[in-house]
């Protein structure tokens, strides 16, 4: 019975040393550290900064809501960003994503909200950060005025892609919560 006893302790005993060995490089990625996770971060960014506007600013087809009675709720989706090889959001100059925001108001289902969507450009480099939305023009129609303000690769995911469905998902269960449904 005791020799069986001392294997055990000497299997834990190693898979202890392995498991503490392993947790050590995981947290130390090798010989430089892990960076930060720039994407979320930047979604995170993106999110709080189109929440922030009054629901006032996004009065659309004469809407006429106030901040009192509503807030703007967002979902983000993330193109990519430049430079592409940053390793901290501090670092991020250009962000080429979609949003889609809804304005909510007390008891308003989501099917029947204000809302605002589409590809967007924002300026990290100010402070607030700049937003430019794709719009035509008397003069450009959408899809060349997209074009124009999105790099190929990211204009040519703007043209298929919006929410992800998580995001979509998180959208939808932050604007009943928002709403008070």
């Amino acid at each position: 019975m005791k020799i069986f006893r001392n294997r055990f302790v000497w299997v834990a005993v190693i898979l202890l040393a392995v498991s503490a060995g392993a947790a050590v490089l995981a947290n130390s990625g090798g010989s430089e550290a892990k960076p930060a996770d720039v994407r979320g971060q930047i979604l995170a960014k993106m999110r709080s900064t189109l929440e922030q506007v009054d629901p006032g600013q996004h009065n659309h087809a004469g809407h006429q809501a106030t901040a009192a009675e509503s807030s703007v709720v967002c979902g983000v989706h993330v193109y990519g960003y430049e430079p592409a090889d940053a390793t901290a959001v501090a670092s991020v100059r250009t962000v080429y994503g979609f949003h889609l925001c809804g304005v909510a108001e007390a008891r308003r289902p989501w099917d029947v909200a204000v809302k605002l969507a589409g590809p967007l450009i924002m300026d990290m480099s100010a402070d607030p950060p700049g937003i430019q939305v794709v719009e035509a023009t008397a003069d450009t129609m959408y899809i060349d005025r997209l074009k124009e303000m999105f790099p190929p690769s990211y204009a040519e995911l703007a043209q298929k892609e919006a929410l992800p469905g998580p995001e979509m998902s998180e959208l939808r269960r932050r604007y009943d919560d928002a709403a008070g449904l």
